[in-house]
C-alpha cells in the first residue's frame, strides 16, 4: 500500500502538471537603456557646440560699435558673368509724357489788356493762340475802336451780335461777354474765310485779306488802304470794363 501522504503529494502535482509562465523582464544591457543613451549623446553634442562658440574668434568692431563682416567697398573675387546681346537686337523705345499748359479765361481776364482779349477771343472759337493769329487781333480791333479806346463800349470789334445793335454800335456787360460773341459771330458761318484762316493759323495778312473781302465792314477797310500793320501797344483796359 502506499502511504496516503505519498499518494496525496502525487494527486497535487497531476493537478498543477500544467505551470503558469510568467512574462520575462528584459536584461538591462551594461549601457544602460536606449533613451538614456540618446539623451547622453545630445547633451555631450550641445557641450561640444558651446565649447566650440567660445574658443571663435569674435569678428573685429568697427568704429561706432557695429561690427561688418566684410567691408562694403571690398573687390568682388568671384566668377564675373559676361552677358552679350546680338547685333540685331534694337533697344525699346522710352515714352516720354507731355504736358501742354493752357491760358485760362482768369488769367486773361487777370491781366486785363487788348492782348489778353485777343487770346480770350481765339479760345473762345477754339483757334490756336499762334503769334500771326493773335497780331491779325489786334490789328483789327485797332482799325475798329483804336488803340487808346479799344474796349469802348465794351465792344472792340463793333460787333452787332448780341450787343443790341445790328450796325456795331451796340454794347456787352464785359469785355467777357463781348469775346463770346465775337467768336460766335466769326463761326455763324457769315465769315467762312476768316474762321478758315484762324483755324489754319495763316499769316496776320493773309487773314485781314479775308476779314476785307467779308461783310464785317460796309467800307471792306478800303481792301487795305485803311488798315495798319505797324507794331501793336500793349494796353490794359479798366477793371470795370471786365465786370471786376
Amino acid at each position: 500500500m502506499q502511504d496516503a501522504r505519498t499518494g496525496g503529494r502525487r494527486a497535487a502535482r497531476h493537478e498543477v502538471a500544467t505551470p503558469v509562465t510568467r512574462p520575462r523582464r528584459p536584461v538591462r544591457s551594461r549601457t544602460g537603456s536606449p533613451r538614456r543613451s540618446l539623451a547622453a549623446a545630445a547633451v555631450l553634442s550641445v557641450i561640444g557646440l558651446l565649447a566650440g562658440l567660445a574658443l571663435a574668434p569674435l569678428p573685429q568692431a568697427q568704429p561706432g560699435g557695429l561690427a561688418s563682416v566684410a567691408a562694403a567697398n571690398a573687390p568682388h573675387r568671384g566668377a564675373v558673368q559676361d552677358l552679350r546681346v546680338a547685333s540685331d537686337v534694337a533697344a525699346p523705345a522710352v515714352s516720354q509724357e507731355s504736358y501742354v499748359a493752357t491760358t485760362g479765361e482768369q488769367t486773361l481776364v487777370a491781366g486785363g489788356t487788348n492782348v489778353d482779349w485777343a487770346k480770350l477771343v481765339l479760345i473762345e472759337g477754339a483757334w490756336p493762340l499762334t503769334e500771326e493769329n493773335i497780331t491779325f487781333m489786334m490789328r483789327w480791333m485797332r482799325q475798329e475802336n483804336g488803340a487808346d479806346n479799344w474796349w469802348n463800349r465794351n465792344n472792340p470789334l463793333n460787333n452787332g451780335q448780341g450787343s443790341g445793335g445790328g450796325s456795331g454800335l451796340g454794347s456787352y456787360p464785359s469785355l467777357i461777354e463781348a469775346a463770346y460773341y465775337a467768336a460766335e459771330n466769326l463761326q455763324s458761318g457769315r465769315y467762312p474765310e476768316v474762321d478758315a484762316a484762324l483755324a489754319r493759323g495763316d499769316s496776320a495778312d493773309a487773314t485781314a485779306q479775308a476779314i476785307w473781302a467779308s461783310a464785317w465792314a460796309s467800307s471792306h477797310y478800303g481792301y487795305g488802304t485803311h488798315w495798319s500793320s505797324r507794331p501793336y501797344d500793349v494796353i490794359e483796359a479798366p477793371a470795370s470794363a471786365w465786370g471786376r
